[in-house]
């Protein structure tokens, strides 16, 4: 049986004891490595492994030993319970493998949860998980988690309320993310809030989202893009004090001010054009100020003056690369409004 989507989700989140095996692939290995280990947490409990009801069989060891994969599938533990067998970095050599055990499976046995990287259509090992009555195929794709995905991470992390901006900002946040990464960020989140009664918020998102190389630079381009002269001048002194690279300015530069662009002209308005280029938060509240003072026109001559200044600066002129980027955006903090 082949599950996508919600459905995925849901069995993952609580597997069938009742059927033999699960087989969870896709290229991302951490996507991968987290759904699996919360499907084998689910059928065995917090106390599984302590209690050695989980039996981990490489791959490369079930190509010398097949058999090996049946005998640990039957095999009785020492503690009571559910037990599960985890085969990870499983390939297509493993098929017939994986089909013997499933036909040979019966209700007492341990169930097997199967991790492989990224299947072809025609992969013989999902086709045995596909075709088998007694087996599950679940394929993670390149997709960010969906608002419910979100909301079952939180809620597993202690979190139940949650204003709906905050979770437009989540969303945007898991597109912008590795699954490994998010993760991580939502249990920094959950401690973050820890024992407030008050409802999740943007500003809690934003509090403690991963800080980029774009939080070097952002004080100066919000003084550019707010027109305050005076502070270009002062902040560009200390960034390039701190070896901040000219490129980098200019590539930050450019990126803030095609997002301010992008959202000037969204026909959705502008709070949804910043949303959709992942900008939330705090951050995204002082853009919508920022655009209030400036057109479209102007927006756009902006961007030309960056990729002309972006140009000068991987060229071969032997100009000061920080005098030319500190010249650029003090032309764009006093351009008309």
């Amino acid at each position: 049986m082949n599950l996508k989507g919600q459905q995925a989700a849901k069995y993952l989140a609580a597997p069938d004891a009742g059927r033999a095996g699960l087989l969870i692939f896709g290229a991302d290995a951490m996507r991968v490595a987290l759904k699996r280990q919360e499907a084998i947490l689910a059928l065995i409990g917090p106390q599984g492994e302590g209690e050695m009801r989980l039996v981990r069989l490489p791959a490369g060891d079930l190509r010398r030993d097949g058999a090996a994969l049946s005998d640990a599938m039957r095999s009785v533990g020492f503690f009571p319970g559910p037990r599960v067998v985890f085969v990870e970095d499983a390939t297509d050599g493993l098929a017939e493998v994986m089909a013997d055990a499933l036909r040979e499976w019966r209700p007492g046995d341990a169930n097997l949860v199967v991790a492989a990287g990224n299947l072809t259509a025609k992969s013989p090992l999902k086709k045995v998980f596909d075709d088998s009555g007694a087996g599950v195929c679940i394929g993670l794709y390149d997709e960010p988690p969906t608002r419910e995905e979100i909301e079952a991470e939180l809620k597993r992390a202690g979190l139940r309320a949650i204003a709906p901006e905050a979770m437009a900002d989540l969303g945007i946040l898991a597109r912008a993310l590795d699954p490994g990464d998010f993760r991580q960020t939502l249990e920094k989140i959950a401690l973050y809030h820890w024992g407030v009664d008050a409802p999740l918020m943007p500003a809690d998102v934003a509090a403690c989202a991963p800080a980029t190389i774009e939080a070097e630079v952002d004080d100066v381009i919000h003084a550019v893009a707010e027109r305050d002269q005076r502070q270009v001048g002062a902040l560009m002194r200390r960034l390039e004090g701190q070896g901040v690279s000219p490129v980098t300015l200019c590539i930050g530069a450019m990126r803030h001010f095609k997002a301010l662009h992008g959202a000037a002209i969204d026909g959705g308005g502008a709070q949804n054009g910043l949303q959709r280029m992942r900008v939330f938060g705090p951050r995204r509240d002082r853009m919508l100020r920022q655009l209030q003072g400036w057109r479209v026109p102007v927006l756009e001559w902006a961007l030309a003056e960056l990729l002309e200044t972006d140009l000068t600066l991987r060229s071969t002129s032997r100009a000061p690369a920080m005098a030319v980027m500190e010249r650029a955006l003090i032309r764009l903090a006093m351009a008309p409004k």
